[in-house]
């Protein structure tokens, strides 16, 4: 209980700041439910979520409330969250009365859209009306939808049951608690493994083993009647399938021709014609006999979700009796807990040889998008006139890097408030949102066929993702370099102006309803209607747009915005706004724009801007150097000289070695200037301590805390070590087993915390970044 604890007072502490730092002026419940549904975006759990809140009659028959909702792109799901949220110190306790009275709510808004009462309460102004409107009217979703689910998202700890699922108008509600412990959960491991009890369901799946006997995974052929997996898909849904193969593929969930018409006339022959599915999981539970699944935890579909959508949606709208229908399922189990996501997610790969999937993992690891992590972190922004100091746009590569780094380097008040100052919350970014930032600049075509504008950027952050990694991305990674940079924020810092300038219904200048389409819209029209000239690189020098530029945008956003509400062919503006059709109606407009307006905001074609392709500072010996001295001056001054004196004692080290650790104290105590020799001198007596008494390291932390506060400039300036993980470490304990690169000490260490000996904490982080090193020299590549 200790951890949750420890990780909900960081949790609120998150909230408050979040809130505080939303510049429209959202409550603590919508920060906090922001927050989490972001989460579950990452997890897998929801798609292109909105936050949107609306209340009415509460304490009544009829009260009704919503905090954020979603539409799957292919119409089959929707998502509605409610929140219960209690600002409290401590972890509040949640009843079942409140998870019921939570449960009316949402089920009562749902009830009231889809009869198609409620959109014609609400002005359309309002920011639940297209939803409203759409669940009340929309043929498309209405046709498709076969899964309602109710997240009732709270801070608290509840221990009860989930309300039971209804049905309305046809429509299935099922309902969920995401509760602090839930929320714990995904922010460790940013997914929930999906866990199939096949006895509770009434099936027990026939299967053999395959002989093939290895490290990496054990494999099952089996049968799973098609009734099972139809009631496996109306639970879980896309859920299913694996994440980087939904994104890819653009997962629809249509009936496959073939397979319904098998389906419905010659079932018995099902199993011959269709090549099943291919899955995997991370633990499976035979019966007694050992030739039946009971139970498969983590379980992901990698390929054949169109077979399995298939067959539910034939039986759901056809009313087709699928009791004779069986499939062929390939189970991969992943035994190596640590390479699971790795694994699955190249099987996804190569499972899927008829569809097109980009080489370059969709996932954080993508090269491109590393290398734009290198850059931000050692790019600082100029001095303007209104910021003496440079600081960092911080490009979260994987969820909680920010966060991460914050805890390491601000662990006194002094050191958080210098990070804070070099790299401000506000200029911290997402792979989804540098996606958006660049598809919604320019548009990009394959041959004659567009394939990003902004109506790609309002599907949602997924399926924007998916196309900014397949089709905007260099082909030569070599561009991404500091102009690529430096211009990508100028988009950034453009998009966040206009998505403030357009406002909120707390602002009286707020424009609409419809800021996620007129924002991408109105900067992509900008891009048309200047021919691409805008000086992208007088942005980032002033690290803002100006006043004129700030103008002409918020009113060609006013715009846009009349023009999609009065041009739109159906009361569905967003999704109408959706269609390349829409995008191709706004270029083909006539606007009230005059370009001489911004014309110092504009490139000078006699006179563009010079702009130098700078070099990634020596990623060798310098950055080794400066990791180096990280690590030796984040050492406390009191236990360098007990270093010293434990060298004396033990005999461990040379009298030269004793006045080395002195020195080395002194040096930072008066802050004098380290040379690489002196760097070197130092780290044999923290490797002598290392490799004799690594347990004496551990007062460093202690002794930091109890240290006087230092001045800003006396901080030890430590490199984050987030690519250390115990996967890496595994994977360089066992490449140097047999190749003896590393001193037998280093190597022992290492294999300690493999085998949960010793904890991989922060300091051992930096100490396995420098053996990393030393084997990447000897041929290692990971």
């Amino acid at each position: 209980m200790k951890e949750i604890s420890k990780f909900y007072k960081s949790f609120i502490q998150e909230i408050q700041a979040r809130q505080i730092a939303n510049e429209d002026g959202e409550s603590l419940e919508q920060a906090f439910t922001r927050y989490v549904v972001d989460l579950l975006a990452e997890a897998g759990e929801t798609e292109n979520a909105d936050i949107a809140y609306d209340e009415k009659a509460l304490g009544t028959k009829n009260q009704h409330k919503i905090n954020a909702y979603a539409i799957s792109d292919n119409y089959e799901t929707v998502d509605l969250f409610v929140s219960i949220f209690q600002a409290e110190e401590d972890i509040p306790t949640i009843s079942k009365d409140e998870v019921k009275r939570a449960a009316t709510r949402i089920t009562n808004f749902f009830r009231k859209c889809i009869y198609n009462d409620y959109a014609n309460e609400v002005a359309e102004s309002s920011q639940i009306f297209e939803f409203a409107n759409t669940l009340g009217s929309y043929p498309e979703l209405r046709n498709n939808l076969i899964r309602v689910n109710a997240f009732i998202i709270t801070n608290g700890d509840y221990q009860g049951e989930f309300p039971d699922s209804v049905e309305i108008s046809g429509y299935k509600i099922f309902y969920r608690v995401i509760d602090i412990n839930f929320i714990y959960k995904i922010s460790e491991q940013s997914r929930v493994p999906i866990e199939i009890n096949f006895e509770e369901e009434h099936f027990l799946l026939p299967c053999l083993p395959a002989s093939n006997e290895n490290e990496d995974y054990q494999a099952y052929i089996a049968i799973i009647p098609g009734l099972c997996l139809a009631n496996l898909y109306e639970r879980f849904g896309a859920r299913l399938l694996e994440q980087n193969v939904r994104s890819f593929l653009q997962f629809t969930g249509k009936i496959n021709k073939g397979i319904r018409e098998t389906i419905k006339n010659r079932p018995h022959m099902f199993l011959a014609f269709n090549n099943g599915i291919a899955a995997t999981a991370d633990h499976i539970e035979l019966d007694e006999t050992g030739h039946y699944i009971k139970k498969i935890s983590n379980l992901q579909i990698v390929n054949g979700g169109q077979t399995t959508a298939s067959i539910y949606h034939t039986h759901k709208k056809d009313k087709a009796d699928i009791s004779d229908i069986y499939v062929q399922v390939k189970f991969s189990i992943i035994k190596k807990q640590d390479q699971f996501s790795k694994i699955v997610s190249e099987i996804s790969k190569y499972a899927n040889t008829q569809n097109k999937v980009n080489d370059a993992d969709f996932t954080a690891n993508n090269p491109h998008l590393v290398e734009f992590e290198k850059l931000s972190r050692y790019i600082l922004t100029p001095l303007t006139a209104h910021n003496n100091m440079q600081t960092y746009w911080f490009f979260e590569r994987a969820r909680g890097q920010y966060k991460n780094l914050r805890q390491k380097e601000g662990f006194t008040k002094t050191r958080l408030n210098s990070f804070e100052h070099k790299y401000p919350s506000k200029q911290v970014f997402t792979k989804v949102e540098l996606a958006k930032y660049i598809n919604t600049y320019e548009e990009v075509y394959d041959g004659k066929k567009l394939v990003i504008g902004p109506h790609i950027v309002v599907r949602g952050n997924e399926k924007n993702y998916a196309k900014f990694i397949n089709d905007n991305l260099p082909e030569n990674i070599k561009k991404i370099n500091n102009v690529f940079f430096e211009d990508t924020i100028s988009k950034a810092i453009l998009f966040r102006t206009a998505d403030a300038r357009y406002g909120t219904k707390k602002n009286d200048y707020c424009i609409g309803e419809m800021k996620q389409v007129v924002v991408p819209y109105t900067i992509a029209l900008l891009n048309k209607l200047t021919d691409g000239r805008l000086n992208l690189y007088k942005i980032w020098q002033n690290q803002e747009i100006s006043q004129v530029l700030s103008d002409v945008i918020y009113d060609l956003m006013k715009q846009v915005n009349r023009f999609i509400l009065n041009e739109s062919p159906v009361s569905h503006y967003i999704e109408w706004a959706k269609k390349e059709e829409c995008w191709e109606k706004v270029k083909e407009h006539t606007w009230a724009f005059d370009i001489n307006t911004i014309a110092l905001d504009l490139i000078d074609p006699n006179n563009p801007p010079k702009r130098n392709v700078i070099s990634e500072p020596d990623e060798d010996e310098e950055r080794t150097l400066q990791h180096e001295l990280g690590i030796i001056t984040s050492i406390p001054i009191p236990l360098w000289k007990k270093f010293a004196d434990w060298g004396q004692e033990s005999g461990c080290m040379s009298i030269n070695q004793q006045t080395i650790a002195r020195d080395t104290a002194s040096k930072i105590k008066f802050k004098h200037k380290f040379a690489p020799n002196d760097i070197r001198k130092a780290m044999t007596v923290y490797e002598t301590v290392c490799e004799h008494n690594i347990e004496l390291l551990e007062e460093a932390d202690t002794m930091a805390d109890q240290e006087p506060a230092k001045d800003e400039n006396s901080q030890s300036k430590l490199q984050p070590s987030n690519d250390i993980t115990l996967e890496l470490v595994e994977c360089m304990v066992e490449w140097d087993r047999r190749r003896r690169v590393l001193e037998d000490w280093k190597w022992k260490v290492m294999d300690d915390v493999v085998h949960g000996r010793k904890s991989l904490t922060d300091r051992m982080k930096y100490a396995f970044y420098l053996n990393l090193e030393k084997l990447r020299k000897k041929g290692f590549e990971g």
